[in-house]
């Protein structure tokens, strides 16, 4: 069995870059002539929101970074855009590369095919979409197709297993717990990391990009992220999967 578990960071593209006519179809709102200060400063409100969720649409932003974790090797790599196209370090069993979103996607599938199995947190409404859209926007095309079936007994090789989404029964249950929260219910040992928090999602989602150059950012925040994921898969698997 080879699992992999993996995360994004990403992030909204600028507002400016949008077509009038995309602009106007992200408000859902047409630009009425009525030019009085509330309507304007209604419209203004709207779109702020939307410049602020851009980063969680494939179709609006972009993987700024990529966070993989081979579960039975105990080996990481996280490929993030940076201003140094050469950047290159690495950290305990980790090895930090600095790549275009198009090198992220390509190395991604160039080795998506040796694991069986995949590991997220949210991946299915979140992770896999961006994976799929932003590889097709790419023009890469994938080397396996991860298990689009929701549950897991019903896949094919390689499945994958939406922690979020298994351990609220598919969405059924009325809360969604954070994984800190999961980790204490199980008894596992779990790493305090400030990476997704943003927007709620693994490894995240925002309009503003890193520091340059920014290794502590990737250090201090990617790896314990995977490690705290493949705790919780492996010590509740067992029982589950």
């Amino acid at each position: 069995m080879a699992t992999l578990v993996l995360a994004i960071e990403t992030l909204g593209n600028d507002w400016n870059s949008f077509s009038e006519l995309v602009k106007q179809s992200l408000i859902k709102k047409q630009l009425k002539e009525n030019d009085s200060t509330a309507a304007q400063i209604k419209i203004t409100e709207h779109k702020q929101q939307l410049i602020d969720k851009l980063s969680l649409s494939p179709l609006t932003g972009q993987i700024i970074s990529l966070a993989m974790y081979d579960v039975e090797r105990n080996l990481g790599a996280v490929y993030f855009v940076s201003d140094d196209s050469n950047e290159t370090f690495i950290t305990d069993s980790f090895t930090f590369k600095s790549r275009t979103e198009r090198e992220i996607l390509e190395d991604f599938w160039e080795g998506a095919g040796a694991y069986d199995t995949f590991v997220t947190f949210n991946g299915r409404a979140f992770t896999l979409p961006f994976l799929y859209h932003r590889s097709a926007i790419q023009k890469i095309k994938p080397t396996v197709e991860i298990a689009r079936e929701r549950s897991v007994v019903r896949q094919a090789f390689p499945s994958h297993v939406d922690l979020l989404d298994e351990f609220t029964f598919s969405g059924a249950m009325q809360s969604r717990p954070a994984l800190s929260v999961l980790a204490g219910a199980y008894g596992v040992d779990y790493q305090p990391t400030v990476w997704g928090a943003r927007g709620g999602f693994f490894l995240g989602a925002k309009n503003t990009p890193p520091p340059r150059h920014s290794k502590r950012h990737y250090r201090h925040h990617s790896h314990p992220t995977l490690q705290n994921l493949a705790r919780i898969f492996s010590a509740t698997s067992v029982y589950k999967y």
